[in-house]
This record gives C-alpha cells, structure tokens and sequence, in this order.
C-alpha cells in the first residue's frame, strides 16, 4: 500500500506541473501569444479566447519583418504606409507637350505632385476638347497600370492622349486649351501645345490612363 500511495503522489505531482505549465503559455488567464514561427521576424499576434462563445478575437498589433506595427491592416509603424489619398487637382500641375513628330498625332498629359505630401492619381484624365462636344475623351483599356499610381511630393504622371490621325481633315478642329478633370477630384484648365493649337478629331480621339511612364505596347494606340 506504501508503494501505491507514493506512485500516486508522484503522478498527482507530475499532472499538476503539466497543468501548471499549460496555464503558463496560456498567459494563466484564458489569454497567450501565439507564434508563427520561432525565428526572428515572425508575425505574433495577442489572441483573447471568448470563454462564452469559445472563439478568438485579435486584441493586439501583429507585428511584420520590418518589425512596424498594424492595425486594420494599415501599418502605424517604421514601413510602407497607409494607402496615399487621391490627387485633386489642388495637389498638381497639369502641363500638355507634343508627342512624337509631325503629323502630330498624340499628345503626352503630365501630372506632377505639387501637394508636398504622396497622393494618388486615380483612372484616367477625363478630358474634354470642345465645347460642343460634351462627353469626355474615351480611356484605352490596355493602358491601365496594375498597380494604382502613387505619386510622392514633386513625382509625375503622365497619360499618352491621342488626337487624331494626323494631317488636314475636315473633322479635326483646333484647340488652343482644354479642360482636364481629375477622377480625384477638381477640374483645370490646359494650354494646347504649339503656336497655332492642336488639330482634334472627335471620330478618332482616345487618352491612357495615369502611369508613371509611358510604356511601349500599353501605351500605342
């Protein structure tokens, strides 16, 4: 009976150590920090486990590689930043160059960051060349970035417009300046380049979409 007695002081002993241990990386209050990984750089994240329901709730900041801190999925910490508000036309420049030689076919938009803070450029100029024409000049679908445009303070943009087909036709119409409305927001006024305008063709007019460079393939209509 003694060695019975003792063998079960020594696994009463053993279970509670084991107990004691599980409350302990438990945090000992329902509460602990679970890893993703054990080297450095793993993301931790503090879970709270709801003892009516039996589920978890995220309560702390998880914590990336570059070691910044996030909520919500935007970072408040040393790394990429929340996503950069969209450009108004308070926030840039907006100046029209020709493209390519004569016949001028194609105009190129710039867009440079004036705010002294990042901002996005949304979709595309929505320009409008005349007066009696009302709608906007239609966007190419093939040059739309993968990726959103953001621009930091003094950074361009630019949008490869297309006029018309080139040469004397009596659909063009010449411009000397135009409107540009930003999909951010605001409009401004543009002064076409050249001395004597730029020859427009509503039958044949298309414009890109921002990008941070015009590329070839994308950027050819």
């Amino acid at each position: 009976m003694r060695t019975f007695r003792s063998r079960t002081t020594v696994l009463a002993a053993t279970g509670a150590a084991v107990f004691a241990l599980s409350l302990t990386a438990c945090g000992g209050d329902g509460t602990g920090v679970r890893s993703a990984g054990g080297g450095a750089g793993d993301t931790t994240v503090t879970v709270s486990s709801s003892k009516s329901a039996g589920s978890s709730e995220v309560v702390g900041a998880a914590k990336g590689s570059d070691g910044a801190a996030a909520q919500g999925g935007k970072s408040v910490g040393g790394g990429a930043s929340a996503a950069a508000p969209a450009c108004t036309a308070k926030d840039v420049s907006l100046s029209a160059a020709r493209h390519g030689g004569p016949p001028y076919t194609h105009i190129v938009l710039t867009a440079k960051n004036t705010s002294g803070r990042s901002c996005t450029m949304t979709g595309y100029p929505e320009i409008q060349f005349l007066e009696s024409h009302r709608e906007n000049v239609p966007p190419v679908a093939k040059s739309k970035p993968a990726a959103p445009v953001v621009l930091k303070a003094g950074a361009p943009a630019y949008a490869l417009v297309k006029l018309s087909d080139g040469g004397a036709h009596e659909d063009n119409e010449v411009v000397t300046d135009f409107s540009v409305t930003l999909q951010g927001g605001g409009m401004a006024a543009v002064a076409a380049p050249g001395q004597g305008g730029i020859a427009v063709d509503p039958a044949k007019w298309a414009t890109g979409y921002w990008t941070y460079e015009l590329r070839n393939g994308a950027d050819d209509f």
